[in-house]
């Protein structure tokens, strides 16, 4: 991709969240870059883009060395327990932080090397079969004994919703979250993120209350 085609789609991408947060809510931009080069890395960084968020933690060791130290880096896929370790040393924030046994574990690797990890919980809000995330319920059981743990750090909540929904079962599930969002902040006086929405959907999940949107096609175009 060609510097001028990611800056147009840049200004696009923040003149639509801008259009679509309310006047208090500050929504950030999270460049999604499975499947593109580090190329592309380097030049959203020199166009101003500082969170980035990877799949895999194979791939995003691979490109961790091209980013620079005023940039984050996300997982956002799936975190299988024989990754931990590597996981722990390549990402500054683990967004799908899915059992409390992963949190446990995660833990407890985190512990063996003097680190506090930063770390979402990802909430199946939509119940498909297809993706992993605790229960509202579960959620709802586990928080008290996952922010108690002493080497994560929980700042944020992520949803990945079913493929092939209406926009009114997009919304309703978007705002279900925003709930449970609100009211876990209010219960445990916490001011966490909410990670949802992506490329066809960001503009309905922002105006619905996310404060974080994962955009990767809309940035760089279609994956190789």
């Amino acid at each position: 991709m060609k510097t001028i085609q990611l800056k147009n789609s840049l200004e696009e991408i923040y003149k639509n969240i801008n259009n679509s947060q309310q006047p208090n809510q500050k929504v950030k931009l999270l460049a999604v870059t499975k499947n593109h080069p580090s190329t592309a890395i380097q030049k959203a960084i020199e166009l101003g883009v500082r969170c980035f968020g990877e799949n895999r933690v194979q791939e995003a060791e691979i490109k961790k060395p091209h980013l620079s130290t005023k940039t984050e880096l996300h997982l956002i896929g799936h975190l299988q327990s024989n990754k931990i370790k590597k996981a722990l040393k390549i990402f500054d924030v683990i967004q799908t932080i899915d059992t409390l046994k992963l949190a446990i574990k995660t833990n407890e690797h985190a512990k063996t090397i003097n680190k506090k990890q930063r770390i979402y919980c990802q909430i199946n809000i939509g119940k498909d079969p297809n993706k992993t995330g605790f229960t509202e319920n579960e959620f709802k059981k586990n928080i008290k004994e996952i922010i108690t743990l002493p080497n994560l750090r929980l700042e944020g909540i992520m949803t990945i919703l079913p493929e092939g929904l209406i926009e009114t079962e997009t919304k309703k599930l978007y705002i279900h979250t925003k709930n449970i969002r609100d009211e876990i902040n209010k219960l445990y006086n916490k001011n966490l993120e909410l990670s949802m929405g992506m490329s066809n959907d960001y503009q309905l999940a922002i105006e619905c209350g996310s404060t974080l949107v994962r955009i990767g096609t809309k940035l760089f175009g279609q994956r190789k």
